[in-house]
């Protein structure tokens, strides 16, 4: 089974439990400086997970909508406007939306490179003409640089082995998570995301009919470089 149909469950939310409405609501504050129209008639949260940037958009009266293809991880968050779907086929309309938006490194999942730029043709098709998205990755040329290998994290009382490396070959960045589940039980998860430099995805966007306008190395707005620990997209369908 693929990793990212095992891993985005209650195990993968207590893991990343500091990733909370806080720090969507610094997320949106960054979009919402930067992202055209002012006024969308709605938005997507691509891959949103429990929803934590749909809320704090929709706290904020904007028509947003997410779509994940974890069950679980919708059924944890907020009720709100959400679908389970695939981000290779989404279950919307050309032109439906004039903001799509895809926060913490959702884009990669997938082995086969034609999967991956499928999403990509999927963002322009449900995308409005004269629509904005913007695409949140990390930068592998920080991450390479400040990587560790192993590490150890206590969340709630529960412990959490963490193995990292990158393969040279397949260009992908693993993390293996052991734990000890809730009924105390070990159980042991993989994180596979292939990683992009600036160059590839913006050549990917382009040839899928999108345009990058920005690039920024963080939600702190500082320009994108060699040692920016996020590599942040945001562009426009040009039609």
């Amino acid at each position: 089974m693929a990793w990212y149909r095992e891993w985005f469950g209650e195990e993968y939310l207590d893991l990343y439990s500091h990733r909370n409405s806080e720090e969507a609501e610094e997320h949106v504050r960054f979009l919402l400086e930067r992202l055209a129209p002012a006024e969308p008639r709605a938005v997507l949260d691509l891959a949103c997970g429990a929803g934590r940037h749909t809320a704090a958009l929709r706290h904020l009266e904007y028509r947003a909508v997410g779509i994940d293809l974890s069950l679980t991880l919708l059924s944890r968050g907020r009720p709100m406007p959400a679908a389970s779907g695939d981000m290779r086929c989404l279950p919307f309309l050309h032109g439906t939306f004039d903001w799509v938006l895809n926060f913490f490194t959702s884009f990669g999942y997938f082995e086969n490179e034609q999967e991956n730029f499928r999403v990509l043709e999927e963002i322009f098709r449900v995308l409005a003409p004269g629509g904005s998205f913007l695409i949140d990755l990390f930068n592998i040329d920080h991450v390479l640089t400040h990587l560790e290998p192993r590490e150890t994290l206590e969340r709630d009382g529960r412990r959490a082995e963490i193995h990292r490396w990158y393969d040279e070959r397949t260009r992908r960045l693993n993390k293996r998570i052991e734990l000890v589940g809730a009924d105390g039980t070990p159980k042991a998860f993989l994180e596979s995301v292939r990683a992009y430099r600036r160059d590839e995805v913006v050549c990917g966007l382009q040839w899928a009919g999108l345009e990058v306008t920005e690039t920024y190395g963080g939600f702190d707005g500082r320009s994108f470089d060699f040692d920016s620990p996020r590599l942040i997209l945001v562009g426009r369908h040009p039609g």
